[in-house]
């Protein structure tokens, strides 16, 4: 197994910084595809953790590189009218001539995440069935056929255009480590990809997804099992760790540690972070996303100085 690397681009801490042009970001992606990174993400939130509109970014992305894959990291589709989501991530997926990954997720029951859906005019409660639902009638449009759809959002014989250039449409991937999360990830995802827990935990989850998907019939293999890591290199781990702290605490306006226990991160020398990131390779991953805190220019060098150490 070769496993693949993937860099989150710093939407949410531009913006934190005041900082909102486009251009550097590209810029960035640019750089990262030339690095050797296999695969650029953009996160997702309207007022909750303000950031740029991720499916729009990943168009101007699709533009300005030409090899690696494209994902959210991670959506949230319940926020969303599925009929235009699956419009957008049809066209982006045509402009990136099939690169697209939908990576999607249900949002923690937080004040801020609910008063994002409210400000929405989303109901919070069912959310899950209403992603669920609008995954399905994506998928459905993205076929080209006619479509009939009597549910949350009717539909008549309604007919997508373009459809996705990957036939079938881009795949999605599941976050979340909760039982349901990884039942879902098993039984109706293409992939799934979690923030967490530690590499240990990591593989008990990953073997429930993979159970839940022989449980529905169908092929673990055809599950893509992934991470999303946030790192920060310095061979002063004390000041390393102090530097993650500040950033989960400025990225989510919670303490670290509440976020640590749910979210997997590294703070330490280049070394140890090949040994946290083997971990999670050794265990069965085979997509590592890593976001940075901070000095992205110098942490996807030291990346991709480590990648030969990696496993796989």
């Amino acid at each position: 197994m070769t496993v693949r690397l993937g860099y989150l681009l710093p939407t949410r801490e531009r913006i934190m910084e005041g900082q909102p042009a486009v251009a550097p970001m590209l810029t960035l992606a640019e750089q990262a595809e030339g690095m050797g990174f296999d695969s650029l993400w953009v996160g997702d939130s309207l007022l909750a953790r303000p950031r740029h509109e991720p499916m729009t970014l990943l168009a101007g992305v699709a533009g300005r590189v030409g090899r690696v894959e494209l994902g959210t990291a991670v959506l949230l589709p319940a926020l969303r009218n599925p009929v235009l989501l699956a419009h957008q991530a049809a066209t982006v997926d045509q402009i990136s001539e099939g690169r697209l990954i939908l990576g999607v997720g249900i949002a923690g029951d937080i004040p801020n995440i609910r008063a994002e859906f409210a400000a929405a005019g989303v109901p919070f409660e069912k959310r899950v069935g209403r992603m669920m639902e609008g995954l399905r009638l994506c998928r459905a449009l993205w076929s080209g056929e006619a479509v009939d759809w009597d549910g949350r959002w009717p539909v008549e014989q309604g007919v997508l255009a373009p459809t996705p250039h990957r036939p079938g449409g881009p795949p999605i991937w599941g976050g979340g480590s909760h039982p349901d999360g990884l039942a879902r990830a098993g039984k109706f995802m293409d992939g799934w990809f979690p923030t967490g827990p530690d590499a240990s935990g990591w593989a008990d989850h990953w073997a429930q997804v993979q159970a839940a998907a022989n449980a529905a019939g169908r092929d673990p293999a055809d599950v893509t099992a992934a991470i999303y890591l946030t790192l920060c290199i310095d061979g002063d781990a004390d000041a390393a760790n102090a530097r993650v702290n500040d950033y989960l605490e400025r990225y989510y306006g919670q303490p670290a540690d509440r976020l640590r226990r749910r979210q997997a991160c590294f703070g330490g020398s280049a070394s140890g972070a090949v040994d946290f990131i083997n971990g999670y390779i050794n265990a069965g991953a085979s997509h590592v996303i890593l976001r940075f805190a901070g000095d992205a220019e110098r942490h996807m060098q030291t990346v991709m100085e480590m990648r030969g150490d990696l496993a796989g």
